[in-house]
């Protein structure tokens, strides 16, 4: 982070008028609201403020990528065990310092959190915390365990005496718990509304140019912008493509947008022998699920005409893709393409796999989660009907969708075909493998998001060897094998990268990051 000197010249010169005070302020309007202020419990927008008020183990750069972080270096100290040295003069908002102990605390907490959201995935292969010295954290696992740098950027580390075993909703909410060694400390956060964060008094980075950052919750996309462009806020986050011009064009305003790590994918029921939603001539299930066939899976995906899809139902808002990771995240496979968009194929395979005729499929999508997903689920709709699969679509709220699609009938989702966006904490594609492919086992918490009961040994295999390899090089080999196996199966079949879009005042820079979160510590005055 670096330490910027506040240019009041350059908002009079956009024809803002500001006292001092006000030009320290740094208003943020947010779409979706904070509902939380615990940092062991996963939320995105909560996580997304919280990253200013507690910090990790390990940060993670633009591309999600593990940075030093309250932990200055780690290694491998032998198969099951990692060696962390913490950063030299750190201390919580009260003036403690940061201790071996906090870690321990932390990462104990955040594995025994109780909930629909939390971080278990992350901590579940941690056996042991143990301290070495007053600088050094050791951390066993029960085997090797590559990945917990990165899983580990997502364990905030808290005050072990603020926090206690006590600690509630509300004292965190600006309350004794609310103790951090962020660049911000948490003052207050209203329901429905804002939350207000003022500059921690004792902070071991540079110190940051705004002395308070205010995230207002603005649900619709229009009155967002509207108040970027009326002064009201200086940053918004998630502008729909269909709202690039108006800030392109306002001399106020600049436009950011940035390639994300979420993808929209659709997924396949490829676990069941009789699948609901798909049906025969007489509108009943087909006795032979056909989703089960490579070849139709492949031709659902030489249906989908991604580039037009990304141009036009998403008005320019997103990026074709033929993988689980973008370009520049952990597991991208340089030399891996995209999907051709090629109906004679697609008519072939399905002829091959001996449904000339196609079938009848109904698909369901969320239809309020992002701009743009269920006019993206209706083209790819009419794109199947195009190649003999009758195709009806069901758009439905995120709410609803998310409930049917992950607690169906006897435990098992509920669709045939159904489209969503998808992402990781990590951002690394074996995270995402192990969550939507891996065969599902709820006691080794493998497939977790895997709707589809997709179950194949070989990559199950892959992902194991990745999940126990330290050796860098040879684990992103075997990373690049998994997700050329997933992708030459079409066990799941990637459709477009969302593209994240900020608006910023013309005075403004903003790095933009994969996990669209917006942080005011990559905000600054222009100079």
């Amino acid at each position: 982070m670096r330490n910027h000197t506040l240019g009041i010249a350059l908002l009079l010169a956009c024809g803002l008028a500001v006292s001092p005070a006000a030009a320290q302020t740094l208003r943020i309007g947010m779409k979706a609201a904070v509902d939380g202020s615990d940092p062991h419990q996963s939320y995105s927008p909560n996580r997304n403020v919280q990253m200013h008020v507690y910090e990790s183990l390990v940060f993670q750069d633009e591309n999600l990528r593990p940075v030093p972080g309250l932990a200055e270096s780690w290694r491998v100290v032998d198969d099951n065990t990692w060696e962390f040295r913490l950063r030299e003069g750190v201390t919580f908002h009260d003036g403690t310092p940061l201790t071996p102990e906090d870690v321990a605390f932390s990462i104990r907490r955040a594995a025994a959190a109780q909930g629909l959201r939390t971080y278990s995935a992350q901590t579940r292969s941690i056996v042991a915390v143990e301290t070495v010295d007053a600088g050094t954290v050791r951390i066993r696992t029960d085997g090797p365990s590559p990945l917990l740098p990165s899983n580990l950027a997502a364990i905030m580390i808290v005050s072990a005496v603020a926090v206690g075993t006590t600690a509630t909703e509300q004292d965190f909410n600006g309350g004794r718990a609310a103790v951090g060694t962020g660049p911000y400390r948490w003052v207050r956060f209203t329901p429905g509304s804002d939350v207000t964060l003022e500059r921690a008094p004792h902070h071991w980075a540079p110190t940051e140019p705004w002395e308070r950052v205010v995230f207002r919750f603005i649900p619709n996309d229009s009155a967002r912008v509207s108040a970027l462009l009326a002064g009201d806020v200086s940053v918004v986050d998630a502008v729909p493509p269909a709202l690039y011009g108006r800030v392109r064009a306002d001399p106020r305003s600049e436009l950011v947008t940035a390639t994300s790590g979420f993808n929209f994918y659709m997924y396949i029921d490829s676990g069941r022998a009789v699948s609901t939603f798909v049906t025969g001539p007489d509108g009943q299930p087909l006795p032979n699920n056909p989703l089960r066939d490579r070849r139709v899976r492949l031709a659902l995906s030489h249906a989908i005409n991604r580039t037009a899809l990304a141009e036009r139902a998403m008005e320019g808002g997103a990026e074709p893709a033929g993988q689980i990771a973008p370009a520049n995240f952990i597991g991208y496979v340089p030399d891996l393409p995209v999907p051709a968009y090629d109906p004679a194929r697609a008519r072939a395979l399905l002829a091959e796999a001996g449904y000339p005729n196609g079938f009848g499929l109904t698909i369901q999508c969320t239809g309020d989660r992002f701009a743009g997903d269920a006019r993206s689920c209706q083209a790819i709709g009419q794109m199947l009907t195009a190649i003999g699969i009758r195709t009806e679509v069901e758009a439905l709220p995120s709410s609803i969708f998310f409930r049917r699609a992950n607690r169906g009938a006897n435990g098992n989702p509920e669709f045939s075909v159904s489209l969503s966006m998808f992402f990781t904490t990590t951002g690394a594609a074996p995270e995402g493998m192990n969550s939507i492919l891996r065969t599902y086992n709820n006691d080794l918490r493998h497939g977790a998001s895997n709707r589809g009961r997709y179950s194949d040994a070989v990559l199950d295999g892959l992902l194991g060897q990745i999940e126990t390899t330290l050796d860098d090089t040879r684990r992103e080999e075997l990373t690049q094998q998994a997700v050329r196996r997933a992708m030459e199966e079409a066990a799941i079949i990637p459709v477009f990268f969302v593209r994240s879009g900020w608006g910023t005042a013309k005075n403004m820079t903003l790095v933009p990051r994969g996990d669209q979160y917006t942080m005011a510590t990559g905000i600054r005055l222009a100079r």
